[in-house]
């Protein structure tokens, strides 16, 4: 009866806010942006402001994959203040390139982090700071936070930016500079009291950067929104050929060229790739795919669109550069798996993505292309009953290991362990 009894008293103490802390979240990427980092910002945010905390974001106008602001967004004043279900949004107007050379990134990050510590002293005495990276400069700025406050500082990493960067090429010059860069990295991650990140390859990672409380914090997947037994046909899925699927960002990370020669090899009387993307790249891709038959090009759908998008393909095709190894885990991933549908995948052998797929059976995986892929393809979507296994288990691992309420409990577990430290 007494633990019961402090159970109600603890859930009602939460309701009442005399259990509610103060948590800012600080990074670039956050609602409307509907994918990848500003997807997950969003939905850690709110499930945090669902429990009874105070939680503020700070973060930038809406940008992300198209590398362009929301129209919705163009006439809004350069400082903005919402609140979106629950969360106060604090947003400055960051430089956006239309063309994102490494050297425009960099501007692109300075005006974010100038506008963002502007907009820091309008938060209210925080408990917890979350920075996220990237970019590495949200740490900078949480750590102020922590100074001015004495509060906790929780560094999460999406993506390790400048090891991206030069794994990707995204600069080619400048290299002289990421010596400086690295050592400021790691200087900036000695101030978390805990660092987390979305993959055991990226943990290994970070501990080479920092000696702070490390913590295996995966992306999620929402199974009640990506689910084969809701969704239905997508508009831009509908002909009778095998449809072949990629969707998310089209940015550097991606093997464009692997890409086109794969297509290249497909018979289109038989198959069809779908393209549904922004990014960097997409001008370019764009260019290099007018005269194939077998691929269509779509924009972006909603995130209410997303389900019956990745439930309507055949295959999911995703082909990461070979020499991006830990650095990078796609978040798309875990939808195409959730879908019910096999993934065909090219990566490094080192990668994150080749032991999920050896362990989920997800689908094929290989390290390099060569013509002889389309043979093994056309085995596979010649079986039906392959196919639908390799869906089935993709669909049960990724519920398994990376279900939103399991991965959000254990953060929310985490962080109330951090701040009764205080």
């Amino acid at each position: 009866m007494l633990i019961k009894y402090m159970w109600v008293h603890q859930q009602r103490a939460l309701k009442t806010g005399s259990l509610s802390k103060k948590i800012t979240i600080i990074g670039i990427n956050y609602y409307p942006e509907d994918s990848a980092i500003g997807l997950y910002t969003t939905q850690k945010a709110e499930d945090f402001a669902s429990k009874g905390h105070q939680v503020t974001v700070i973060t930038g106008f809406p940008y992300y994959p198209q590398w362009e602001i929301q129209e919705k967004y163009k006439s809004k004043p350069y400082f903005l203040s919402e609140t979106i279900n629950g969360v106060n949004v604090l947003r400055c107007r960051q430089y956006v390139p239309t063309n994102p050379t490494f050297f425009k990134r960099i501007i692109h990050l300075i005006s974010f982090t100038l506008g963002s510590f502007i907009n820091i002293f309008r938060v209210s005495k925080p408990d917890l700071v979350i920075s996220i990276v990237p970019f590495t400069s949200s740490i900078l700025l949480g750590w102020f936070l922590k100074l001015r406050y004495k509060s906790k500082l929780w560094v999460h990493v999406q993506d390790f930016e400048f090891d991206a960067a030069l794994q990707t090429g995204v600069s080619n010059k400048g290299k002289g500079i990421y010596s400086f860069l690295f050592k400021l990295e790691k200087w900036l991650f000695s101030k978390a009291d805990v660092s987390s990140t979305i993959s055991d390859s990226m943990l290994s990672r970070l501990e080479t950067k920092t000696n702070s409380e490390r913590f295996f914090l995966p992306n999620w997947i929402d199974e009640k929104k990506i689910n084969p037994e809701t969704a239905i046909q997508h508009k831009y899925l509908i002909s009778n050929k095998l449809k072949i699927l990629y969707s998310g960002n089209i940015g550097d990370k991606q093997d464009w060229n692997v890409f086109v020669q794969f297509c290249n090899d497909l018979d289109d009387t038989k198959y069809e790739v779908i393209i549904v993307g922004d990014g960097a790249k997409k001008a370019w891709l764009i260019e290099q795919i007018k005269k194939l038959n077998v691929i269509s090009y779509y924009p972006p759908v909603e995130y209410e669109e997303l389900s019956s998008l990745l439930c309507s393909a055949d295959l999911h095709i995703l082909f990461q550069k070979s020499d991006v190894i830990d650095t990078v885990m796609p978040s798309k991933i875990l939808g195409m798996m959730a879908s019910g549908k096999p993934s065909l995948v090219l990566g490094s052998e080192y990668s994150e993505v080749k032991t999920i797929f050896e362990n989920s059976k997800a689908g094929l995986f290989y390290n390099n292309y060569s013509k002889s892929l389309i043979n093994e393809l056309d085995k596979l979507m010649n079986d039906p009953l392959e196919c639908k296994k390799m869906g089935e288990d993709a669909r049960n691992f990724v519920i398994s290991n990376f279900s939103k309420q399991y991965v959000l409990s254990r953060m929310i577990q985490k962080v109330d362990s951090l701040l009764q430290t205080n």
